[in-house]
C-alpha cells in the first residue's frame, strides 16, 4: 500500500485530502506545517508527499527543496497543491523538484488522478 504524507496547514483541506486518499486505499500520514512535514518525510519514508505551498514555518517550496537535497531520503514523488496559479509559480515548483502541481480549489477526482499517475511505476 503506497504511503502518502499530506502537508497542509488548513485542517479542513488536510482532512478532506486524507479522507479521499484513505478511501482510495492509501496509507496516509499528516502534518500541519512545513517543519512538521519535513520531519515526517525524514521519519516516515513516504512514496508521495502532497504539499501545500503557503504554510507557516517552512513553505512548500522550501520543504520540496530540502527533500530533494537530502540524499538520505528515498526521494518521494511530490505533488504541490496550492492556490498559486501563475505560470511562474508552476515553473518555480517544477524547477525546485516538484513532480506535479494541482491548483486549489480542486476536484477530488483530479487529486486522485494525479496521485495515481505519480505513484505509477516509473
Amino acid at each position: 500500500m503506497p504511503r502518502i504524507l499530506i502537508v497542509e496547514d488548513d485542517e479542513d483541506v488536510r482532512a478532506l485530502i486524507g479522507h479521499k486518499l484513505r478511501r482510495a486505499g492509501h496509507e496516509v500520514s499528516e502534518a500541519g506545517d512545513g517543519e512538521e512535514g519535513l520531519a515526517a518525510a525524514r521519519a516516515g519514508a513516504p512514496d508521495l508527499i502532497v504539499l501545500d505551498w503557503m504554510m507557516p514555518k517552512l513553505t512548500g517550496i522550501e520543504v520540496c527543496a530540502q527533500v530533494r537535497a537530502d540524499t538520505a531520503l528515498t526521494q518521494p514523488r511530490i505533488l504541490l497543491l496550492t492556490a498559486k496559479s501563475q505560470d511562474s509559480d508552476i515553473a518555480l515548483a517544477m524547477a525546485t523538484g516538484a513532480d506535479g502541481y494541482l491548483i486549489k480549489p480542486f476536484r477530488a477526482n483530479d487529486l486522485l488522478e494525479r496521485v495515481t499517475a505519480l505513484l505509477a511505476p516509473r
